[in-house]
């Protein structure tokens, strides 16, 4: 047998009996299955990813898309940028009002076009976690006039088909927010109307709830393609199954990208079909390409979130996935023939129904694969013998291929997507041993592969001294390296009214308040540098562009980004148009160090130079403070003591 089931033959000897599992198409098919995929968003998690130089970006988006390669993803799910906060930044909307549109802003078309550049066949979705202050006529709410909502979406669909030659497939509702059936067929409507037919509703992103309004609502029922919900649990409800919809995890795992949320994206990929009969899962989020310490740092399939360095690092549920996605694609069917192993994990079975056959089996042990959300109940997973039996149209094989992957907690040396000897079928039935925390694929498909690059660079941390005076004449961007927005979007801005060294620029460009998703602070903000650097020089050059109440605020040592934004403490450095300055401890001016009005001059470069020589100086304390002496006399008589 397999050379890494030695120490299990072992310590099994004879006390471990063979499960029987039969895998068998003469039953009828179970679901079609829709793919595995990635959400770039909700938000700003890719931010860093565009500032990467070649052609360490192209190998980290070859780990992402590239078919037989890496994670070789079947589905990209991106954030339709609305303007405001939505857990580690703002993306850029479309239309910041309604009289304008651009859509090269952001960077999601960028990576949609990566994504199709190397996988031809991806599929395409669109989901708003926020929109802009127009849409909502003022309020925080999107659907009091659906047609201005639904038209400022599908406008997004047409610009990336005009502008891009993106074909969207699916379109989502409003992220993790409540849902709205008059909008949702509303915009089914619309879509039908401008010829966007073959574009998909997925609904409503949260909970199962909108199933029971579809089981009622005929009109709402046929409107939605999808029913997408986000971390359930690997567990459906009996609504969802009647209304014979796709079933999606269409947002899941949101776990640290290390071995634990390697288990965590094991299980879970096999069992939301096993106990949840859900046939796409789309891991939040597709790669932690953003500031560290802003919120859920680390979490995706890879880590790619040092630009300045190039470094990158391809982490192990990159490999879990591969075990899926390269094996199968959208259109293959499971068979009925899936479930639960008896000593702890699962199987699942897929055909393309032209012969081909993949069997992903895991053995993922509670502890090593707990989700960030929801919480896991407690489950057992022990060594085990386990034999397969082919049947119908897989009776015949003689031979299968076989990869595979072992986390091991205990020596801390993993084996990833190792591609081992092909499994013998005798008499139509094939046995493995399997371990703890061990993730198999069985298939007749020869075409996986293990990618690799050479090492990218080692990591180093944001560089001591960095500038930019944002002169560039036509930015491939945006948003200038590096930022981060976290309150509002700052763009490139080419003054033509001024002559002098301020002609190019970044611009704060959002006027009004979005219709928000998190809780956006009240000031517009972005980010850029080094989380724990402490003793600092900044420098730049501002314009004010309101009179009288306008200002401007820089910020170091600050403790708090991404949803937290608004709690953020540090030292904050204000200046308004009125003149006055002060200094404060926290971004709500709760806590004031100094205040002053006095006519200043801001004028520079943008400079960030950390210092290391700064220090805190301390002596015994003073004696202790009393009043001038009432009774003093000098008579002046002095020597030369000074």
């Amino acid at each position: 047998m397999l050379t890494h089931n030695l120490l299990f033959t072992i310590s099994c000897l004879l006390g471990c009996s063979a499960e029987f599992y039969v895998i068998d198409d003469r039953i009828g098919l179970g679901r079609e299955f829709d793919g595995i995929g990635g959400l770039s968003g909700g938000g700003a998690t890719s931010r860093l990813l565009v500032n990467y130089e070649e052609p360490y970006r192209s190998h980290i988006l070859d780990f992402l898309f590239k078919p037989n390669f890496g994670a070789s993803l079947h589905i990209l799910k991106v954030e339709i940028g609305g303007d405001a906060q939505t857990t580690d930044g703002t993306e850029p909307s479309h239309m910041h009002s309604k009289d304008e549109g651009n859509f090269f802003r952001g960077y999601e078309w960028w990576l949609m076009k990566e994504a199709k550049k190397r996988n031809p066949n991806i599929k395409l979705i669109g989901l708003p976690w926020a929109f802009p202050g127009w849409v909502g006529e003022g309020t925080q709410w999107p659907y009091f006039f659906p047609n201005v909502t639904a038209d400022y979406v599908v406008t997004w669909i047409y610009g990336a088909k005009q502008h891009h030659n993106l074909e969207i497939d699916y379109i989502g509702i409003w992220n993790e927010k409540k849902y709205d059936p008059v909008y949702i067929k509303v915009l089914r409507d619309t879509l039908d109307r401008v010829g966007y037919t073959n574009v998909g509703i997925i609904a409503a992103d949260g909970d199962w709830s909108i199933a029971a309004a579809m089981l009622e609502d005929p009109y709402l029922n046929d409107a939605v393609e999808v029913i997408g919900v986000h971390y359930p649990g690997t567990k459906t409800v009996k609504e969802a199954l009647l209304t014979e919809k796709k079933l999606w995890s269409s947002e899941d795992y949101s776990t640290f990208d290390d071995d634990i949320g390697a288990g965590c994206w094991a299980r879970i990929l096999n069992q939301n079909y096993v106990n949840g009969r859900m046939t796409s899962t789309i891991s939040w989020n597709l790669i932690a390409s953003y500031y560290e310490n802003l919120s859920f740092g680390g979490d995706g399939l890879m880590t790619a979130d040092e630009p300045w360095s190039g470094h990158y690092v391809v982490e192990s549920p990159i490999w879990m996935t591969a075990h899926t996605t390269q094996f199968t694609q959208p259109g293959w069917f499971y068979l009925q023939t899936v479930g639960n192993l008896t000593h702890g994990g699962s199987y699942v079975a897929l055909t393309d129904r032209k012969g081909n056959l993949t069997v992903v089996i895991q053995t993922m042990t509670h502890n090593h694969s707990q989700c960030i959300r929801p919480p896991l109940p407690h489950f057992d997973v022990s060594p085990q013998i386990a034999t397969f039996q082919l049947k119908g149209s897989f009776a015949h094989l003689t031979d299968l291929q076989v990869w595979y992957s072992k986390l091991d907690f205990e020596t801390k040396k993993d084996t990833l997507f190792q591609r081992s000897s092909p499994i013998k079928v005798y008499n139509g039935s094939f046995t493995l041993k399997l371990d703890v925390d061990e993730v198999y694929t069985i298939t007749t498909v020869n075409t996986g592969q293990r990618g690799a690059y050479p090492e990218p660079p080692k990591s180093r941390p944001f560089p001591k001294n960095y500038t930019d005076d944002f002169t560039i004449d036509n930015p491939p961007f945006s948003e200038a390296p590096y930022f981060a927005d976290q309150t509002g979007v700052f763009e490139y801005f080419r003054n033509s009214t001024d002559n002098g060294s301020h002609a190019f620029t970044l611009r704060q460009v959002v006027t009004e308040r979005p219709v928000t998703w998190a809780r956006d602070a009240d000031q517009t903000i972005s980010i850029i540098g080094d989380y724990s650097w402490t003793d600092l020089n900044v420098s730049c050059d501002v314009l004010i562009e309101t009179p009288v109440t306008g200002g401007v605020f820089l910020a170091a040592r600050i403790d708090q980004g991404g949803e937290s934004v608004r709690e953020a403490k540090g030292v904050f450095y204000w200046i308004y148009a009125n003149g006055t300055y002060k200094v404060t401890n926290d971004i709500g001016n709760h806590f004031i160090f100094l205040q002053k009005r006095e006519t200043f001059y801001a004028f520079c470069l943008f400079v960030i130079t950390t210092v290391n020589t700064g220090q805190r100086g301390s002596y015994p304390e003073p004696p202790k403070s009393r009043p001038f002496p009432k009774n003093y006399s000098d008579d002046f008589t002095v020597g030369n003591e000074y």
